[in-house]
Order: structure tokens, then C-alpha cells, then sequence
């Protein structure tokens, strides 16, 4: 191996490991801030909500999203738990909103197994914009090499391991 290779293969383990630390640590100051700012407020948002449903009737859009939220407690309160998680769901809506629009166009995709691909595929862009990932240079170079890709690594060609191991390749800027 060449000193330029291995430098080159050196440079890309370190923007590797450079990124995955800078994510570690944000997470766990994201972990840190929620237990300390966002707690309280969850919790005397949820004895608020407590008091509130005394004074609604169960049956009414307001008290059944009381109920709702009093019912999820503690898994509204997931997101103080892990830094990476959001507290709305306004990303998976995001990603979802192009299928939902197209849904007319999918309909007649001509076959069950047809229709299958084309949602395997749909996920795949929709993971790779997600990821900040090129989709058509993603999926361009995955398929360039699936076929001699060794099976027992396979893993490697999913967008989230693909991203790490190709930090060079172009990436999509995130939705606004």
C-alpha cells in the first residue's frame, strides 16, 4: 500500500470517527439540557393537564386528548431520555408527505410485487434525505455493487453504514 493510500484511508477513518464523536457529544448535551430545562416543564405541563381533565367531559375532543396525553406519559417522555430523538413527529411527516401526495400515481403500480419495489425504493430515497445522502448517487453506487458485494457484508450497503463509510461522497442538504 502505497504512503498516499494509506493516508488517504487514514483521513477518511479519522472524518469517520471525528463524526461520530461530534454526535456523541451532542447528544449527550441534548440529554443534559431536556433533564434540566425541559423536565420541569413536561412535568407541570402534564399536572396541568391532570387538572384540566376534572373539569372537561371525557367525551369531548379536548378531554380525549387529555386522556391521550395522560395515557402516554411516560412515552411522551421518551425524548428526555435520548438526545436523538425529537419531540414532534414533524420529520416523519416531512418524509411521508411526498408519498402521500403521489398516493394516485402508486396506485396502479401494476402488481402487488411491483408495488412493493417501488415502496422499497421510496423508503430508501426518503432514508438517504434523511441521512443528507445523495439518493441517486447512493443508489447508483449500491447497485453498481450489489451483486459482487459479499453477502456476510451486506450491512455495509444500508444508507446509515454507506454514509460512514463513504464520506466523501456528495451529500444533499437537509429540508428546511
Amino acid at each position: 500500500m502505497t504512503q498516499e493510500v494509506a493516508t488517504l484511508e487514514e483521513a477518511r477513518q479519522l472524518i469517520g470517527t471525528l463524526g461520530a464523536e461530534l454526535q456523541r457529544l451532542a447528544r449527550l448535551q441534548r440529554h443534559a439540557l431536556r433533564e434540566q430545562q425541559a423536565r420541569p416543564i413536561l412535568q407541570k405541563l402534564f399536572a396541568t393537564f391532570q387538572e384540566l381533565q376534572v373539569t372537561v367531559l371525557p367525551k369531548s375532543p379536548l378531554g380525549e386528548a387529555l386522556g391521550y396525553a395522560l395515557r402516554n406519559h411516560e412515552v411522551l417522555l421518551r425524548y428526555l431520555e435520548d438526545g436523538c430523538l425529537a419531540i414532534g413527529n414533524n420529520g416523519a411527516e416531512r418524509a411521508i408527505k411526498p408519498l402521500v401526495l403521489g398516493r394516485k400515481n402508486w396506485l396502479f403500480c401494476g402488481s402487488e410485487p411491483a408495488a412493493h419495489r417501488a415502496a422499497v425504493l421510496l423508503s430508501l430515497v426518503q432514508t438517504c434525505k434523511h441521512l443528507e445522502i445523495d439518493p441517486f448517487y447512493y443508489l447508483r453506487d449500491v447497485i453498481a455493487r450489489v451483486s459482487t458485494h459479499p453477502m456476510s457484508r451486506l450491512a455495509e450497503l444500508a444508507p446509515r453504514e454507506w454514509k460512514w463509510l463513504h464520506p466523501e461522497a456528495p451529500r444533499r442538504r437537509a429540508a428546511a
